[in-house]
């Protein structure tokens, strides 16, 4: 090798090493930049919203006549709205995705679903709150309530529970369904021993997003769900009121321009209740994960 051909792989290592030390500063850069800006937010929400914190705010009810400004009522709303959406939208659009990825003969007609999906996942949330009110309040005679709320939530969770478990399904080795296919077992069961632990963290995700958008929606809620604020006397017969969640009543706070302490007060609490739902899920995830290994 001459020196000429020595110098100029020399020189190409050099640039080589310099975009990647380049490459490598700007995702620094890019991580630090958006760990600094998660901080903040929610540095500044608890030390505005801390101090408003109280046992009788978590645990009363609003009041003119008692001057009791508590969120509990928004907190069960809250509740609500999160367990009868996941319990009817998580199904379905897991089986939607499992009908895709397994049953559907690919072709035009699922690419059109697939798209339609990515579609419905981008609508805007007040757009789902009109169809809601229209469909589920006004032609259902559902009125303002919780469950018009939750139906509505749950059409509108679907596009991202069915493509991220298609996906979480398709990174699944295809060598694994015919493993098990040789062996005799039936498509169904290949299903649901193999495929579904395989992408169980992938729909664990699914559903944590879902979790995010329904505690931190507002304009479809407005439109269907209502802004009632009493408490339930009722567990069952409570879906069928009118339920204010805490996005609402923080929104209602907000727009009024009166007590900002109490709606960063609001805001705290939901950013408290979605860490430990996150948290809870990742605990799930880790203990369903050590099943599955311990199973195969």
């Amino acid at each position: 090798m001459s020196n000429a051909e020595i110098s100029a792989g020399s020189l190409t290592k050099k640039r080589l090493r310099l975009s990647d030390n380049v490459l490598k500063g700007l995702i620094w850069a890019s991580t630090i930049l958006t760990l600094a800006i998660l901080a903040g937010i929610v540095i500044y929400v608890f030390v505005q919203g801390l101090p408003s914190l109280s046992w009788d705010f978590l645990s009363t009810a609003p009041s003119e006549l008692k001057g009791t400004i508590g969120v509990l009522p928004m907190i069960i709303n809250t509740l609500y709205i999160v367990v009868i959406t996941l319990l009817i939208s998580t199904p379905v659009g897991i089986g939607a995705a499992i009908y895709l990825s397994e049953y559907a003969k690919k072709g035009k007609l699922v690419k059109l679903i697939e798209f339609t999906t990515e579609i419905l996942a981008g609508i805007p949330s007040i757009i789902y709150g009109l169809f809601g009110f229209v469909f589920f309040c006004t032609f259902m005679q559902l009125q303002y309530s919780i469950i018009a709320g939750a139906l509505t939530l749950s059409i509108m969770v679907l596009p991202t529970i069915i493509r991220t478990t298609q996906e979480s399904l398709k990174s699944v080795p295809f060598s694994y369904r015919e493993g098990a296919l040789g062996m005799g077992s039936t498509r169904l069961h290949t299903i649901r021993t193999i495929l579904l632990p395989c992408a169980l963290p992938g729909i664990l995700s699914a559903v944590i997003l879902s979790i995010g958008r329904i505690v931190g929606e507002s304009a479809a809620l407005i439109f269907t769900a209502g802004i009632g604020y009493s408490m339930p006397q009722n567990l069952l017969g409570h879906v069928s009121s009118s339920g204010a969640t805490l996005t609402v009543q923080l929104y209602q706070y907000a727009m009024r321009g009166e007590k900002l302490g109490v709606s960063f007060g609001i805001a705290a609490v939901l950013i408290i209740i979605v860490i430990v739902i996150n948290f809870a899920a990742r605990m799930l995830s880790k203990r369903l994960a050590k099943k599955t290994e311990g199973v195969s």
